[in-house]
């Protein structure tokens, strides 16, 4: 039996590589893993686990202060993965179990918070509910302390519910509605058909939601940075190693400890995934969608849900007011000099670098992701299953240890000495230099690193929903498979592509944690000059970088938009990336 599957994996790879073009792209897309992804990861594990920081371990685990460090950061992990998923779960059920009126609006709220930079949102509430707030200070006469777990937690939870509401807003849309049509038949109500029928089904999402929030809660460093006050999580703390004190051994032993449990819950949300198939999706669903029309439950959910809406309303109101006026809430003059300052000043050069690097990435994170869906689902061989969940470490490590990574592999040149040609440098410097050999390549590295997992989710989501025998209809008429995946395999998938686009473009434009170690005098990024803004209470210049920000990143999905035709492929994106 072992001689019979060792026998069928080497005519498997064999098939492969009888086909030049596809056994390259499988060489490519092997090396672009191993060497992007796993090479910076295992780096920072070496690196930690060198005998020479034993002592930094033993001091990390055991001293009060660096204890309290690790309980804070899992403790916001779950606040902050719990009320994003219970309100995500809320807009997900007024969406889909309610007839309300403004459902349209609250859907597009609750994407907002995709296409602005981490910590607009933690500026905007500074402003609002700070010590001397808008809103605490100027209407209710109170010195209110939003800096700290509280804080964090509003933040995060407003930035990262959109994850949980998309997940769970497409698996309520796939809910067979004769599953809840017969149990109302047999005489159950409302609310015995929601708790045990329709709540049992969605519970994979609402676990699946849950875990993926919390490795992003915990991953966070912008929030941390500006609304952290003295509550320090591991994120600042390899932020201050880096930065501060250009301490590696510290930031990779703080960096093993973050990537602990961050991995744990990435297998374990794999795993409730793989074992998730309990939703009943036949096609067309063969029942009616049935609305609650009790008139307690539908108004007051409907009420909690429009007003979470008001409040990002008001706060992404803030960041566009406040780009206008002098210093809201002290002056409100209104004024331009913020935008001055931004597109006449060193923004200028952040504005085209960060959409340079990040037009450059979106492609290459798209068609990479595409093809390696393809190899996943459409090609058998050994390491498919090792491909897949070493490509999605790039969505699962915490963006800081990904930038540190390129750290210790990158900032100086690998050279390896070989026969008859001597010195030979394998890996160079990416972190130093001018222009796209420089820290730019380092960065669009790390945007495709960072964008390619949600790419691949989205080809796999669609290629499951396509019948092979297409393809081998083009292979038996004489196509190979490069001409097969151009000609037909593309076409049939390209809303995911092209909504895998969108996604990657907005992530580039927004990301901090793992570029803020990679950029250089000659790359500037949006993200890392709204920080620089916010660390010197230059609030007005911050709203502007972010008004341009968004304004950027709502022109490239615009364009892209005229592509997909319709909003499904990009949430259909967003719900495999999310999975």
């Amino acid at each position: 039996m072992q001689n019979f599957a060792l026998q069928r994996q080497v005519n498997q790879f064999r098939r492969i590589f009888q086909d030049p073009v596809l056994a390259i792209a499988l060489l490519g897309v092997s090396l672009f893993v191993f060497i992007l992804i796993l090479l910076p990861l295992f780096s920072v594990i070496g690196e930690s686990l060198s005998p020479k920081n034993a002592p930094l371990f033993q001091r990390y685990l055991t001293e009060p202060i660096y204890q309290n460090i690790i309980l804070n950061t899992l403790v916001l992990g779950v606040l902050t993965a719990a009320v994003s998923t219970a309100v995500g779960f809320l807009f997900a059920f007024v969406q889909v179990k309610l007839d309300v009126p403004f459902k349209r609006l609250m859907h597009i709220l609750a994407l907002i918070p995709i296409i602005s930079p981490p910590f607009a949102v933690a500026t905007a509430i500074i402003v609002l509910f700070g010590r001397n707030g808008v809103i605490t200070r100027g209407v209710f006469g109170v010195r209110f302390d939003i800096y700290g777990l509280f804080g964090l937690t509003l933040a995060l939870s407003l930035s990262l519910f959109t994850v949980a509401y998309l997940t769970l807003r497409g698996m309520m849309q796939a809910l067979d509605p004769a599953l809840d049509e017969a149990a109302t038949n047999l005489g159950a109500g409302k609310w015995r058909v929601f708790r045990t029928v329709t709540l049992p089904m969605l519970l994979p999402g609402i676990a699946s939601a849950f875990l993926l929030v919390f490795v992003e809660a915990i991953a966070d460093l912008g929030n941390p940075l500006v609304l952290g006050g003295n509550f320090e999580v591991l994120a600042t703390r390899i932020y201050i190693s880096i930065i501060g004190l250009y301490d590696t051994s510290s930031a990779a032993v703080f960096s093993l400890i973050l990537l602990v449990p961050s991995l744990l819950v990435f297998i374990l949300q794999n795993y409730i995934i793989s074992r998730s198939n309990v939703v009943s999706v036949t096609g067309k669903p063969s029942g009616t969608p049935q609305y609650i029309h009790a008139p307690l439950v539908r108004w007051t959910l409907f009420g909690l849900c429009m007003a979470i809406c008001l409040l990002i309303a008001l706060i992404y109101g803030t960041i566009v007011l406040g780009a206008f006026v002098e210093v809201l809430g002290v002056n409100n003059n209104f004024t331009l000099r913020h935008f001055d300052f931004v597109l006449n000043g060193l923004g200028s050069k952040a504005m085209w670098d960060t959409t340079r690097l990040s037009i450059i990435s979106t492609p290459v994170a798209g068609l990479l992701g595409m093809l390696i869906a393809f190899l996943v689902v459409r090609k058998e061989f050994f390491g498919r299953a090792a491909l897949d969940f070493a490509t999605m470490l790039g969505i699962a490590v915490p963006g800081t240890i990904i930038g540190i990574g390129f750290l210790l592999v990158f900032n100086t040149p690998t050279v390896w000495e070989l026969p008859f040609f001597g010195p030979v440098t394998v890996l160079p410097k990416l972190t130093g230099g001018q222009a796209m050999f420089g820290g730019a390549l380092a960065i669009v590295i790390v945007y495709v690193i960072r964008s390619v997992p949600t790419a691949l989710r989205a080809g796999v989501a669609a290629l499951t929903q396509i019948d092979p025998a297409i393809e081998e209809a083009s292979v038996s008429l004489g196509a190979d498979n490069a001409r097969t995946f151009r000609r037909i395999t593309l076409p049939l998938i390209r809303p995911a592509l092209l909504a895998s686009l969108i996604f990657a473009f907005a992530r580039s434009m927004t990301t901090i944690s793992a570029i803020v170690f990679l950029t250089t005098p000659q790359t500037r990024i949006m993200t890392q000059q709204i920080l620089n803004e916010v660390e010197n209470v230059r609030y007005g210049n911050a709203f502007a970088y972010c008004v341009i920000l968004i304004l950027i990143v709502l022109t490239a999905i615009g364009v892209l938009y005229l592509g997909v035709g319709s909003t499904t492929g990009a949430e259909r994106a967003f719900q495999g990336g999310a999975r």
